[in-house]
């Protein structure tokens, strides 16, 4: 198993890391082809319309597009906003694979960033949830399942085979979203493996 790591913006090195501490094999992408060598991605935090430039470049966009349709995707904060079907505040293009909405920086500037406990459907008891300019998911798509909430919103959310949170999971002591993340993989691969055989 080999999880992909978008390396073109943001604090990618930190969800590296967290993954290769958990035992999974990573490599950062930084090209389109690389994408053929991995069986999962993660779309790390940063700023989404600057991911978006880079991505434009090459057929790196439709080739990350085609990729989250099929295999196992986790996106975190501006991860969150590009496999968002609806982005708004202001709207912008996205991968558009996940049925939520998300409005962007929608809990003020990065002064209001901070580090919160919240509830989850994770086994282990409240979350520690490190936000920085969050966005906020203020509609889900009826699929959509809710893994954490922060007050009302839901800020840790699964769709078949994709992932997404508007924390930042990799800056946290707290290895249980990857741990998710992973076994969501496990699942996916085992499950590519019974239809082959």
């Amino acid at each position: 198993m080999t999880i992909g790591v978008l390396a073109i913006q943001g604090d990618y090195d930190a969800h590296r890391l967290r993954l290769e501490e958990l035992g999974a094999k990573t490599v950062l992408v930084k090209k389109p082809e690389q994408l053929d060598g991995v069986d999962a991605i993660v779309i790390p935090g940063g700023e989404s319309s600057t991911m978006l430039k880079f991505l434009e470049r090459d057929g790196f966009l439709d080739k990350l597009r085609d990729f989250v349709r099929l295999k196992p995707s986790f996106g975190t904060c501006a991860g969150a906003i590009l496999l968002a079907k609806e982005v708004e505040n202001p709207s912008q293009e996205s991968l558009g694979v996940m049925d939520i909405c998300v409005r962007r920086n929608a809990y003020g500037r990065q002064l209001d960033s901070n580090i919160f406990e919240a509830d989850t459907t994770i086994p282990g008891g409240p979350l520690e949830m490190v936000f920085i300019r969050a966005p906020k998911i203020s509609k889900l798509g009826k699929d959509v399942q809710v893994l954490a909430t922060y007050g009302d919103d839901p800020v840790l959310v699964r769709q078949n085979k994709m992932m997404a949170a508007t924390f930042h999971p990799e800056l946290s002591a707290d290895k249980r979203v990857h741990e998710a993340f992973l076994q969501l993989v496990r699942e996916s691969l085992d499950e590519h493996l019974n239809r082959r055989s």
